[in-house]
């Protein structure tokens, strides 16, 4: 018998112009960190992004988070309140820092930071240590903004800043404003599973031309300027390849597309599982929340199902289709079991509640409507 086709969770699209870009680094030599694509590429997000905004393209999106501290100069002793609910790259560079990460469950809304946790995070670590956090790391979850007003009005409240990791939300909204573009510093992410890829990569944005300057300088080895080697820095080699921005400038011809598609996957699979009782497709909870749905996802109700978030996820691999439970939260990691972690439910936190039902479904921008038609009748049991 003839194995299905792989259906994937998301896979990196080519949209055709990419290896004309390619070709042009290939052409003129320039193989190198830097050049001509790599600012063409920077021009291209900040046009995208349209907002007062510099953009540094870097190697990950890790990389940007990690300089964005590097920029606010935490160090070891300090505390950066995170999103618990995310990928551990929101998390591992504050103890690039030497700093302690201080995690916050997540709202039931948007999957996000929850501002009142946030506010009681902020109050009791003051009075345990003395002393407030110094940056906070809220993250737009599978493309979902987070409640953004809320947040960023607490941080001013406190005077911390707000590193946005928008590494899955390119293209994502809030009340009209590009996600990334909303904090101190936004962290974007190319990697090969995102709405646009660099094959790897990422970049930071940033709300003046000195700051990009200065991000730039850390991230070329913090090289001063003298005819020889000088250091005074810690500096880092974060910049993006020129073969690999001219990846990301073929794929800014086709962000939009991508976004359309993914869009239009999620209300796809809404509209197909809409009567089907004890699963819920993620969806935002406004207007105001224009998620890019990176990738769609499901909630299971056991109770109603009879069949559990683990139980689905090897239904859909037996049939030779790629799904993925939600994040396990950063508080459950091993690596981070002393942390702190506040949540304002007693019990199960939200992101320990959403890790144990959840599930991302393929999202891919290239899957037809055969694709999602076999994912949803394996679901549904038909």
């Amino acid at each position: 018998m003839e194995e299905k086709k792989r259906i994937w969770l998301s896979l990196a699209q080519m949209g055709g112009e990419e290896q004309k870009y390619i070709k042009e680094a290939f052409d003129t030599n320039w193989v190198v960190p830097l050049g001509p694509n790599v600012n063409a590429f920077e021009q291209d997000l900040r046009n995208y992004l349209n907002e007062e905004v510099h953009v540094v393209a870097l190697s990950a999106g890790t990389a940007a988070i990690h300089l964005a501290l590097v920029m606010l100069d935490v160090k070891p002793g300090d505390e950066v309140l995170c999103q618990s609910f995310t990928f551990s790259a929101s998390a591992n560079p504050i103890k690039y820092q030497g700093a302690s990460p201080v995690f916050v469950d997540s709202e039931p809304e948007t999957w996000n930071m929850c501002p009142k946790a946030l506010r009681k995070a902020i109050e009791d670590r003051i009075k345990v240590t003395g002393k407030k956090p110094v940056a906070i790391i809220p993250v737009h979850l599978y493309g979902m903004p987070a409640k953004m007003d809320e947040i960023l009005a607490i941080a001013r409240e406190y005077d911390i800043p707000v590193v946005e990791d928008a590494a899955e939300a390119l293209g994502s909204t809030y009340k009209g404003r590009k996600c990334g573009t909303l904090g101190k510093y936004g962290a974007l992410s190319f990697n090969g599973n995102k709405i646009i890829t660099t094959s790897g990569g990422g970049a930071l944005v940033t709300h003046s031309e000195a700051e990009a300057k200065r991000v730039m300088f850390f991230a070329t080895q913090a090289r001063e300027p003298a005819p020889h080697y000088q250091h005074k820095h810690i500096g880092y080699n974060y910049r993006l390849s020129n073969i690999s921005a001219g990846i990301g400038r073929g794929q800014m011809e086709v962000l939009q597309e991508h976004v359309d598609a993914r869009r239009s996957h999620h209300d796809y699979y809404r509209e197909a599982l809409s009567d089907v009782k004890g699963i819920e497709v993620m969806s935002a909870p406004s207007s105001d929340f224009n998620s890019n749905y990176w990738l769609t996802c499901i909630t299971i109700d056991r109770e109603v199902t009879g069949y559990d978030r683990e139980e689905l996820r090897q239904r859909l691999e037996a049939e030779n289709i790629e799904s993925r439970p939600l994040w396990k939260p950063m508080h459950l990691q091993p690596v981070f079991a002393d942390c702190p972690f506040y949540s304002m439910v007693e019990g199960k936190a939200i992101s320990e509640q959403l890790f144990d039902r959840g599930l991302c479904l393929p999202s891919g921008s290239a899957l037809t409507s055969a694709d999602l038609d076999r994912v949803i009748s394996t679901i549904v049991g038909k």
